[in-house]
């Protein structure tokens, strides 16, 4: 037996009214494909109704003229009746033109000259079949797909919603009166539109939290969010990064680089310290923001970008403005909508939940089993002020675990900073009250109570004289004669 009798072959309908061209057909085609024959346009009808449940046939081969009817019109029909089948027409070169002209409203795949060249048919006829076969995967992946798509609906959307809540506001840890609650709800408004944005406050604060807060909760959450620290690069490099460079560009570009903003494209862009960069590099940047295009480093073509730009500083930057140091058109340019992250000290309310968040965070990522703190560690961490902010708490809490032996964090695992700054403050708190219960008049009692609320604030800040005096109400001239007056220069 001839082991190609046993391989299901392609099917195919020759139609052609002269006998011995439907032989000569047959013989060029009968290696590689089932072949069936019919000498008209009714016949052939009759053998697809008949042979199209069983056969398959995949193409429909015809001749262009034949008696009663022509070969675009015969396959006219079956583009009609049988639209996957691939139709190709054989013709002289006097007919090419109706064939021409019938090519679209037939469907004609292909069409042969004659006399044809068996080589030439037979490899048109086996790239004709594999069409067939691609339609037909086509067709059932794009059924598979929208039996599926439900499904898969359900999982992306579940994905965005656990994306959502790691990241947008629902990442946030605070109390029901905490100041953040005003920046949640500033986020909330203002993350639908594409707008620049400001992210202002001190180092650890999270202010990078922020930017993604803003990012997934817009309707750019599902495109990416990249970030870069402008203030770890020196200009070359930092723009090589975000403008990206071509292969010989520079000394080392030994490749192409596709640069942050293209990265971003229909995402988020968060430039950190952008407080950090040269004036030279502000024009450069502006020019970006302003037409929405770059060229990359060496490159001579202009590439457009869709990019939502979040920056973020921990400097004054209305005062850089002022003296020179940042560009203003930049600053408004970025600054179209200004937050401003709150310190940690500003929020003491928030500081039990974010320990215990933050005790979790770390038992997870130290595997380590602890129960929670004692109540004097929980008294200290409110006490201190955490010049560092939320990192320095994250630090300090995940050095906790570590160094833990025990299920409950004792205070004598905290670092001597913290137990000191408590340790003054408590102490401090007792001389104001017993000032406060001292004998004289008034104004001495008052002058007594003021001296302790300026030690307590000095103390509270670090001696750091700007942030005491704000939080005093106090220009710093008049925070300076007040600690003249109570001789606390010397405990700065």
């Amino acid at each position: 037996m001839n082991p190609t009798s046993l391989r299901k072959l392609p099917a195919v309908l020759v139609v052609d009214d002269e006998v011995r061209s439907q032989e000569a057909l047959r013989r060029t085609l009968e290696e590689d494909f089932e072949v069936f024959c019919a000498s008209g346009a009714a016949e052939g009808i009759d053998v697809l109704e008949r042979e199209m449940a069983t056969a398959a046939i995949r193409i429909v081969l015809c001749d262009q003229r034949m008696p009663g009817t022509t070969g675009v019109a015969f396959l006219k029909e079956v583009r009609q009746r049988w639209p996957d089948v691939v139709r190709i027409i054989l013709s002289g070169y006097t007919d090419a033109e109706d064939i021409i002209s019938g090519v679209n409203e037939a469907g004609i795949w292909q069409y042969l000259l004659k006399p044809w060249q068996p080589e030439q048919l037979l490899l048109t006829l086996q790239r004709a079949a594999e069409l067939w076969r691609l339609q037909q995967e086509n067709q059932r992946l794009s059924l598979d797909l929208r039996t599926a798509e439900p499904v898969l609906r359900k999982r992306v959307d579940a994905k965005q919603d656990k994306v959502k809540s790691s990241f947008g506001l629902g990442s946030f840890i605070r109390a029901p009166n905490s100041p953040l609650n005003v920046l949640c709800a500033l986020i909330e408004r203002i993350a639908p539109y594409d707008l620049s944005v400001m992210v202002t406050g001190e180092s650890g604060t999270g202010k990078e939290m922020v930017a993604r807060a803003i990012h997934y909760e817009s309707r750019r959450a599902s495109r990416p969010f990249i970030t870069e620290n402008c203030g770890a690069l020196p200009d070359t490099l930092l723009e090589s990064e975000l403008f990206g460079y071509k292969r010989g560009a520079f000394t080392g570009a030994v490749d192409d680089r596709v640069g942050l903003f293209q990265q971003a494209d229909g995402g988020t862009l968060f430039l950190d310290e952008i407080g950090e960069t040269s004036p030279a590099f502000q024009v450069k940047l502006l020019r970006v923001l302003q037409e929405g295009e770059f060229r990359p480093l060496g490159s001579n073509r202009v590439v457009s970008c869709d990019v939502r730009i979040i920056a973020a500083t921990n400097r004054d930057l209305e005062d850089d403005v002022r003296t020179g140091r940042f560009r203003e058109d930049l600053y408004y340019r970025l600054a179209t909508i200004p937050l401003h992250v709150p310190p940690l000290r500003e929020r003491p309310m928030d500081l039990p939940l974010l320990a215990r968040h933050l005790l979790k965070t770390s038992c997870q990522s130290l595997d380590k089993a602890i129960d929670g703190f004692a109540e004097e560690v929980l008294q200290s961490i409110a006490a201190y002020p955490w010049p560092g902010n939320v990192r320095e708490l994250q630090n300090e809490i995940l050095r906790l675990v570590a160094l833990a032996d025990v299920p409950l964090l004792g205070s004598d695992l905290l670092a001597p900073r913290i137990l000191q700054y408590h340790a003054r403050r408590q102490t401090t708190e007792q001389e104001a009250l017993a000032a406060a219960n001292l004998s004289g008049g008034l104004k001495e009692r008052m002058e007594r109570l003021e001296m302790h609320v300026v030690r307590e604030a000095m103390l509270r800040h670090r001696g750091n004289k700007s942030r005491a005096a704000r939080e005093l109400g106090l220009s710093r001239v008049g925070l300076r004669g007040k600690l003249a007056r109570y001789g606390l220069e010397s405990d700065e």
